[in-house]
């Protein structure tokens, strides 16, 4: 929802108890999974205030989405292009 820009850097994310209750599932794995965006300092925890989106954390995001699409999903495109018979170059011409 970051890189979509529900949330911009410095929103206020919702709370575990509101997450785990729309999603139906459990508290503590959506406690886990905070902290992971912690960790990976995509998320700052602001004690007594709850979890909020951190600075630079839609650049980021951006950019680990771009080396996946370049790593895995335009090779694998790219084979399936070849399989069935489409040449890169007027493919692309295709979508322009």
């Amino acid at each position: 929802m970051v890189l979509e820009g529900v949330y911009q850097n410095g929103d206020a994310l919702p709370s575990v108890r509101q997450i785990a209750s729309e999603h139906r599932i459990n508290p503590i794995t959506v406690s886990k999974a905070f902290q992971i965006l912690v960790d990976d300092g995509l998320v700052e925890k602001k004690r007594g205030l709850g979890m909020y989106v951190g600075d630079g954390a839609r650049e980021q995001l951006l950019e680990d989405e771009r080396r996946v699409f370049i790593d895995i999903d335009l090779p694998q495109f790219q084979e399936r292009a070849q399989r069935l018979g489409f040449i890169l170059k007027d493919l692309l011409q295709e979508v322009s």
